[in-house]
């Protein structure tokens, strides 16, 4: 059993790409089993490597080296080659049996040789496969500490020449390239393994110079030397860790690292994971270059983000708050931030008072960080001060006149016990704003919405009659008085469908086939079911070329 059926398939590559992978099937080749693992190659626009993970953490999983598998998505060619599999099911414990046969006889075979046969076969493949050699070479040079060796090749693996067409790596040859500079990679991982960690750390660092500089010409679009950095970055901290370089020279050179005075930005360095390293020592020069290089440019991202990194890090609350108070948002952000940060100190006093600040120091309320509002609200309503939340939302919705502020204000007034009076100022101040339409000024929606949204139809009608309102707003309105008022539901319904006669579209058809629905329960309540049936033989006429909407019509027996 290969544990998967048609259906996992098109549940991970979707309609589409489940339907075109039907048509790959005969371009499946070289299918291998292994446990837990199937690969072969599909030959496409041209021949992509696809695997199916058949027992990975989330069940089936599948990659593909296409441009849509690089991706990340379940791609035709692994369509194709799942349904291969599920034609050859019967097959497949004898071809996994065969895979590890197979493995096992290589095995034997090698372990049978001797040490010359070994060297000879070593020796051969080094001479017909000029990569393979390339990479023996660079072991053996680290092995043997050949600094200037492993430097020559590690500048020739990162260099992007051979593979540039007018100064750029395009992407059918970026893959080959990002290969490459991984072997530059393992050549530092190897210097600190055998020992020359020291000389591990200076090449890791030259190699993100270079990479950098590659990276500005490498189109990278699947992310493969971005993961080349994070990997040349990992294989620097293990080489600092192994040679222990100097704290404040390492401080240094990560703060330089941080702020990109070195062009290294596509290497992701973290100053805090190398806190095992800096020790007490290079933590205090790391916090001091941070903070003489954000004074130095207070509004600059780098200098900022730095600096809260390493301020966070020490507990120290006070420079952290100093570097957000530096560079307010105008919306009361910053403020919030800072009250988070206070709070998390157990400095709920300060943290209040920032976040009032916040509110005092916004230019237009209505531009205020929502967020801020609602810590305040809530840190009121925790202390008692029921009126002070009120009174916020009030000012708030003054401020904003939406349909959310309302319902924040409802929610404030009905703790406190003095919804009914709010509520009325609220809506008086909804119906200026109404009345103040015709200038251009607001318009009524936000007061249709607010009075359905306490439940108030019949004012809400008469607000739509008397201030106008949207189509939705009116298809609500009618829905919600159809039982009691049908003749004035029907009207809607009528008018709301007029104009989606002369549309085209299966959504428009949808919506159609649900207004004649509503219209039909409408006559049913009125007593005159005849009239009905009446407009929906002529709709039918005028609409029957619309093949899609007359199945509908069908389907739903009109």
């Amino acid at each position: 059993m290969c544990g998967f059926a048609e259906a996992d398939l098109e549940a991970l590559a979707g309609a589409r790409s489940f339907e075109r992978g039907l048509g790959y099937l005969d371009a499946v080749s070289g299918v291998e089993v292994g446990d837990g693992w199937i690969t072969a190659s599909v030959r496409g626009t041209e021949r992509y490597e696809a695997e199916l993970t058949l027992e990975g953490p989330d069940g089936l999983s599948g990659e593909c080296d296409c441009p849509f598998g690089l991706e990340g998505n379940f791609c035709k060619h692994l369509v194709a080659l799942g349904l291969t599999v599920l034609q050859q099911e019967e097959s497949l414990p004898r071809q996994r049996q065969a895979g590890r046969d197979r493995v096992q006889d290589l095995d034997t075979w090698l372990s049978a040789l001797s040490r010359d046969e070994l060297l000879a076969l070593v020796r051969e493949l080094s001479g017909e496969d000029r990569q393979w050699r390339r990479r023996l070479e660079l072991r053996a040079a680290s092995e043997r500490g050949d600094l200037a060796s492993v430097r020559a090749r590690i500048r020739e693996l990162l260099d992007i020449g051979p593979f540039a067409q007018y100064g750029y790596v395009d992407y059918s040859d970026a893959h080959t390239y990002a290969d490459q500079a991984g072997q530059a990679v393992s050549a530092i991982g190897g210097l600190t393994s055998s020992g020359r960690a020291d000389q591990a750390v200076a090449l890791a660092r030259e190699a993100m110079r270079l990479l950098a500089e590659a990276a500005e010409s490498v189109d990278d679009s699947d992310g493969r030397l971005g993961q080349v950095a994070t990997d040349l970055a990992a294989a620097h901290l293990d080489a600092c860790r192994a040679a222990r370089p100097d704290p404040e020279e390492l401080a240094r050179w990560l703060t330089g690292h941080a702020l990109g005075d070195f062009d290294a930005g596509l290497t992701d360095i973290d100053p805090l994971d190398y806190e095992d390293v800096l020790g007490e020592e290079g933590m205090a020069v790391l916090r001091k270059l941070s903070v003489e290089a954000w004074r130095g440019n207070r509004r600059g991202w780098a200098e900022k983000y730095l600096l809260k990194r390493v301020t966070k890090a020490a507990g120290d609350v006070d420079a952290l708050i100093a570097v957000h108070a530096a560079d307010l948002a105008p919306n009361g952000n910053t403020h919030l931030v800072i009250a988070r940060e206070l709070d998390a100190a157990r400095r709920s006093g300060e943290a209040l008072n920032w976040a009032e600040r916040g509110i005092q120091d916004v230019r237009e309320l209505s531009d205020v960080d929502t967020a801020l509002v609602d810590y305040l609200c809530e840190r009121y309503a925790q202390a008692g001060r029921l009126a002070d939340a009120v009174a916020l939302r009030r000012d708030h919705f003054g401020a904003c006149r939406t349909l959310f502020a309302y319902q924040q204000l409802r929610s404030a007034a009905r703790a406190a016990d003095r919804w009914p009076a709010e509520r009325e100022s609220a809506l008086a101040l909804l119906r200026t704003d109404a009345e103040a339409e015709q200038e251009g000024r607001y318009g009524n929606r936000t007061l249709v919405d607010a009075l359905l949204d306490d439940g108030d139809v019949d004012a809400a009608w008469q607000a739509a009659t008397e201030g106008g309102a949207d189509d939705l707003q009116w298809l609500v309105l009618a829905d919600r008085v159809r039982a009691g008022r049908p003749s004035d539901a029907l009207g809607v319904y009528l008018r709301l469908i007029e104009p989606l006669t002369g549309q085209t579209g299966n959504a428009v058809y949808e919506q159609v086939v649900s207004l004649l629905l509503s219209i039909r329960d409408c006559h049913r309540r009125l007593g005159t079911p005849e009239e009905f049936t009446a407009y929906a033989a002529g709709l039918r006429t005028s609409q029957k070329r619309k093949r899609n909407l007359m199945r509908l019509l069908d389907e739903h027996r009109l």
